[in-house]
């Protein structure tokens, strides 16, 4: 069993920055694969980032490419997300997942536990 719990969102004025933070609980956290997805009201879930188990493979959707950066802490059992240059249409909550094969993609059906998810909200 994993579990997942994200914190660090909030309301931001456009052009700003916020980190959020997932802590995870399980063992063998360092051969997880994790993921941040976000979902606009109204939209699907979309996918944002991913990080590979050892931390050195990363990807990232295009919209936020050169403004967020994914890393993760294995001794914490941690994974980050750092966005920067917050827009209007990256409000939308947050969650982050744990694919327990290593692996990082931009598939969600592939991330077999999620958190609950935490609210980013950009002001214009």
């Amino acid at each position: 069993q994993v579990m997942l719990v994200e914190s660090g969102g909030g309301l931001v004025q456009a052009g700003g920055s916020l980190r959020l933070s997932c802590a995870a609980s399980g063992r063998t956290f360092s051969s997880y694969g994790m993921g941040w997805f976000r979902q606009a009201p109204g939209k699907e879930r979309a996918f944002v980032a991913a990080i590979s188990w050892s931390g050195g493979y990363s990807h990232y959707a295009d919209s936020v490419k050169g403004r967020f950066t994914i890393s993760r802490d294995n001794a914490k059992k941690m994974v980050y997300l750092q966005m920067n240059s917050l827009k209007s249409e990256d409000t939308a909550v947050y969650y982050c997942a744990a694919d327990l094969y290593g692996l990082a993609h931009p598939a969600a059906a592939g991330y077999e536990y999620w958190g609950q998810g935490t609210q980013v909200t950009v002001s214009s």
